[in-house]
């Protein structure tokens, strides 16, 4: 793995009090193109998957947007990893009964052959299927822990703040929640009020105070100071690693989320909500001291 101390230290700090995130992502991935080792950018690319899954479902609801066209790439995000080109091959190909899973993710060329036959289940939502199959394979094959761990973590959250609305609600939460993990066992194994998680993950404490937030746009806002928080805790003592890019185009992506959203109503800022989940941070105060230390000593 690279040490990409002339890409982070020339990069602005960011904060989720920013209204406008200062990195563009398009230069971003100008820069990574221009200094990560063809392995990292492997790595990289796990991040900016989920535009393409995106792109994928958004032309499968609407194949009235590509199928005869010869430019259609105007209509698609393009932070994605594929070219217009490369869907169609990707769409084309899943109809084949044999056709090549090894040019594509395969869960994407599977996503795409299946699509319509479950399109008209009831109860079916294509982009919670293909975000779950996302997760799943950058857990499954993501060779680097820390970026498999964020994945496995967002997974979790999904499933956790997903099953304590369905029981509010008085839904069957097996019926809501995805996959086959140990979270899911405790859960559906438990009807105390945190599912008896607490025990088990030391996050769970701050999760549950999200969960009983009842404004939309703050809980949201909680959320991604949770996760910003441990995007934080995971790069403390490596800033110049491949995970510490990873963790800041996560960031980059959460500030252009908001940025869109401009959302004015509950505007109160991150820094309260930072604040209260910093109190109950893992990162030991003599640890804090030694990495900034160390910090200190690198940037001479």
């Amino acid at each position: 793995m690279g040490n990409y101390y002339c890409l982070m230290a020339g990069l602005p700090d960011l904060s989720l009090e920013d209204s406008k995130c200062k990195v563009n992502m398009a230069d971003m991935r100008e820069q990574m193109e221009e200094v990560l080792s063809d392995k990292d950018k492997k790595i990289i690319s796990y991040f900016f998957l989920k535009h393409d899954c995106t792109n994928l479902v958004k032309l499968l609801k609407n194949p009235s947007l590509w199928q005869g066209k010869q430019d259609f790439a105007s209509v698609l995000d393009d932070e994605g990893n594929l070219t217009a080109e490369q869907y169609v091959d990707l769409m084309t190909s899943a109809k084949e009964m044999n056709f090549n899973v090894h040019r594509f993710p395969t869960f994407m060329s599977e996503f795409a052959r299946n699509y319509p036959y479950n399109k008209d289940k009831e109860g079916y939502f294509p982009e919670d299927d293909i975000l779950y199959q996302y997760y799943m394979y950058a857990i499954e094959t993501c060779p680097n822990k820390m970026i498999r761990q964020w994945y496995k973590l967002n997974l979790d959250i999904t499933n956790i703040l997903t099953a304590f609305l369905a029981r509010k609600n008085g839904w069957s939460v097996a019926d809501y929640i995805q996959g086959d993990n140990e979270v899911n066992e405790i859960i559906l194994t438990n009807n105390t009020k945190d599912f008896s998680l607490t025990n088990e993950y030391d996050y769970m404490t701050a999760l549950m105070k999200i969960v009983d937030c009842e404004d939309p746009v703050e809980k949201e806002k909680r959320i991604d100071a949770f996760k910003w928080l441990w995007l934080d805790e995971q790069t403390f003592f490596d800033i110049f690693s491949v995970e510490a890019v990873f963790a800041y185009i996560c960031k980059i992506d959460m500030l252009s989320r908001w940025e869109k959203l401009d959302v004015e109503k509950g505007k109160e800022t991150f820094q309260q909500i930072i604040e209260n989940l910093r109190g109950e941070a893992r990162v030991p105060a003599e640890f804090q001291a030694k990495a900034a230390h160390t910090i200190n000593l690198t940037a001479k």
